[in-house]
Parts: structure tokens; sequence; C-alpha cells
């Protein structure tokens, strides 16, 4: 079936990326969801995290009440009491890989606490949220003295906490998991654990939402600010072969890879659900020179975003407790703004509730137009989708600017609007209105995660 529209309709098309399609009714479910997210909860979470002392990689794993142990103990029956509450609805696992390296003198066991909430109808596909549950002093291989990590990562893990807390509390198509990791400052072990366990298990990740560092807001450079949270993204993915980089550095999409469409997903549901508070999108990775659990989901092909705090305060990030010229130093809760971390944690559940309602990306996006001055785009239909809206933006812009709603159509024809001067992408709509995030055409932009060769 094909669908061609006039460039005359286009004064219609233009719509906020999270909202072209969502009903009433599905708003309304989604802003309950922001209702219920809390900072007191947050707040006591982060609270108990400072409390086990340290939480090194190397601290005491026989304690219950100081180490890496006894809180990754914590962190497991919190999943359980959730699941209690919803009868049983999260698989609660821990993957764990034994490890030695540069940071880790001898043998040790890194352990993931991780609880999954199956999805009704899309099971197979997975939207992560993570945030790294270890603690670091100056020394980094110090782990006896208290390394409370209040910010990093204690606010990210509770950001994960709370959400596994709202969002079990519904059914959703696609699987939920909420992921705790450990050795994100010996390496970034923990998310290598939890990729290879993704990979082992053919999960589809359509998106991970790495929390890290997401709950000050007042900056070293002395900016208050708790309207602004940062979303960093690559742009090219990081898996990318030789041929698949040559045909992308020749037709584009160097930004469009599926984890930067995530990040304009998640720029368009705070400007629909939220208060006073917006994305930034930075184009990298990760900050300059440093990195997250957010990269081996990307080495392994997955999308993945980092979430960031907007002004960072280095005195609080892996410091020795201590005071020096009247300055404090060291990660302790008082540096933690609550009414800020709350809104970073509505806008992960936000996303992964939006996601997982909605059908997956379409597959298989593709554009035609070349010595021509219409441009086509086809893509293969979607599981549970009932429609389709297509997008286009010129080339030099953040977002994407236009829309047109395809209906169940899976290809549209747009009349006088030219294939050179444009980037096109395609979102799936459910029947209930919720869309996926925008898959932008050829390998740069599917959401697919290719297997290995040979397999």
């Amino acid at each position: 079936m094909r669908t061609t529209i006039l460039l005359a309709a286009l004064a219609l098309a233009c719509a906020p990326l999270a909202a072209a399609d969502v009903q009433s009714g599905a708003q309304s479910q989604l802003h309950e969801i922001v209702g219920r997210v809390s900072a007191d909860e947050l707040h006591a979470t982060t609270s108990h995290l400072v409390g086990f002392g340290t939480r090194h990689t190397l601290s005491d794993t026989a304690s219950n009440t100081r180490g890496i142990g006894a809180a990754r103990r914590w962190v497991q029956a919190r999943f359980a009491t959730f699941s209690t509450v919803c009868g049983g609805c999260l698989e609660i696992v821990t993957p764990a890989q034994s490890v030695t390296g540069p940071r880790i003198p001898q043998p040790t066991e890194i352990m993931d606490i991780v609880a999954i909430q199956r999805g009704t109808s899309d099971p197979e596909r997975v939207i992560v949220i993570s945030g790294h549950l270890d603690s670091r002093v100056t020394d980094i291989m110090d782990f006896k003295h208290d390394a409370p990590g209040a910010n990093d990562d204690g606010s990210g893990t509770a950001a994960v906490i709370e959400a596994a807390r709202v969002l079990s509390k519904y059914k959703f198509r696609a699987t939920l998991v909420y992921a705790v990791l450990s050795g994100e400052e010996r390496g970034l072990y923990g998310g290598k654990v939890l990729a290879g366990y993704a990979k082992d298990r053919h999960w589809q990740v359509e998106a991970d939402l790495n929390n890290d560092i997401v709950g000050n807001t007042r900056g070293q450079d002395g900016v208050v600010d708790n309207t602004v949270v940062r979303v960093f993204s690559e742009g090219t993915k990081s898996n990318e072969t030789l041929e698949q980089a040559k045909y992308r550095r020749y037709h584009g999409g160097e930004v469009d890879s599926p984890s930067r469409n995530i990040a304009r997903y998640l720029s368009g549901l705070a400007e629909d659900y939220l208060t006073n508070f917006r994305v930034r999108m930075v184009y990298r990775t990760d900050r300059y020179g440093r990195g997250g659990d957010q990269v081996p989901f990307l080495e392994a092909g997955y999308p993945a975003i980092r979430v960031t705090e907007a002004h960072e305060n280095y005195t609080r990030q892996h410091q020795d407790l201590r005071v020096e010229n009247g300055v404090h130093y060291g990660d302790t809760i008082d540096g933690v703004d609550f009414a800020y971390l709350a809104q970073v944690a509505r806008l992960n559940a936000l996303a992964m509730a939006s996601m997982a309602y909605a059908p997956a990306p379409p597959n298989g996006v593709a554009i035609q137009g070349a010595v021509k001055s219409d441009t086509t785009i086809t893509w293969q239909p979607v599981a549970g989708a009932s429609g389709y809206r297509v997008w286009w933006r010129d080339t030099t812009a953040p977002q994407w600017q236009r829309s047109f709603a395809a209906g169940a159509a899976t290809t549209l024809t747009l009349k006088n609007v030219v294939i050179d001067d444009g980037l096109f992408g395609v979102s799936a709509v459910s029947a209930d209105g919720f869309a996926s995030p925008v898959a932008f055409p050829g390998d740069a932009g599917s959401f697919v995660v290719a297997p290995p060769a040979g397999q």
C-alpha cells in the first residue's frame, strides 16, 4: 500500500516527537507514572546506600552492614519486595563473572543485580535502565576508607530502583530490565557482564538508559541548574563495519544512530510531560576522555545513552572525605538535590514506559528519490503497529522538524520534498497512540542487532 502527500499538507504535519499520536488516555497513563515518582523514596534509597560506608568493588562481601556485598543483597531484597507487591512480576537474576585486571589485582567476582519484568506481547524486546552500585575515593585501590558514593552513583542506582518500584505496577508490551551494576570504577565490568548476559540470551535490546551522576545541581563552575539534564549519545555505531561506514559517509547517518534517536525521544518526552525540565543533547558517547557502563552495550551493538547532570562538581567525585581551604571534598549525600533527581527518574520512567507500550521501531527503512523532486520512504511492517509516522528534517537540524501520519501503509511518497536536502526516518505507532523512537534508513539507523559473522 502506498501513500502520497502534497507539500501543501506539511502545515498539518508538524508535531512534537513524543506527542504526535498519543491519545488522551495514553497521555493520562504517562502523567500518572510521572506522578508516582517520589523524591522521598529516592532520598531514602540513597541514604541506605551511603549507610554501607563503602561500596568499593574490592570491599567486604561477607558483612551484612558494610561493603559491596551488603549493598548488593539489599538491592536484591528491594527488588524482591517490589515483585511481591506486583504478584511476582519481577524475575531477579545475578549475572556474575570472576575478573582480574589493572584495577583488580586478585580474582574478584563482579556481580550485577538485575530485575526483569517480562513484556506481555513482545517479551524478546528489551528496554534497560542501569546505574552502577560501586563507589571509590581518591586512591582507586583504597577499599577500606569510607566512599559514600551518594551521587556517583548512588543517584543513578536510586533512579533504577525507583523506576522498578513505579513501573512494576504496570504491564507493558516489551520487557523492562532494571540493572544495578558493579565494577564500573574498575573498568566498566558491570556493563560488560550485563551486555554479555543479554547477548547470550538473544535479547533484542532497544535501548539501555545508563544513569551515572544524575543528582547534583550545583556545579564546580558555580552554576546552579535544576532544569537541565545531559543525554550523551554516539553518532555512529561502535560496531559499524567498513562497508557500512563507506555507505554512511556518502549518504549520511553520522548523527542518526539508534542511540542518537533515543536521545531525541527523551528530549521530546521531557518537553511534553515534565515541567521546567529539558534534555541537553550532547553529541558524544560520554564526557570527554571518560566512560560509563553504556559503552559495553554500544560495543555489543545495542543502542545506549548516558544520562548525567548538567553541571558536575568534581570536588565530590572520586575524592577522600576531607576539608581543604574551606572546600568540602567527598561524595556525600548533602551534594544530592532530590527534587532534581526525581525529575531525572521521571524522565527515565517516561522513556521506558513509552517505548515499552509502543511497537518496535521499524526495520528495513529505505529511501529513494535520486534525480527526482519527490522522496519515497519504505519500511517493513511491525508487529503490533496500527500505523506509522514519517519524519524528516534539514540535514543541519538537531531535532526532527516535520512529520506525517502514513496510516497503515508501509511506503510514503513526499511530493516536492527533495531527498538531497533532508534526513528521514519512520516511527511505528500503536492503536492507543504510543510511538516508537525514529528509525533512520539503512544500517546506520537500524535498531536490529545483526548476529556475529558465522551465526
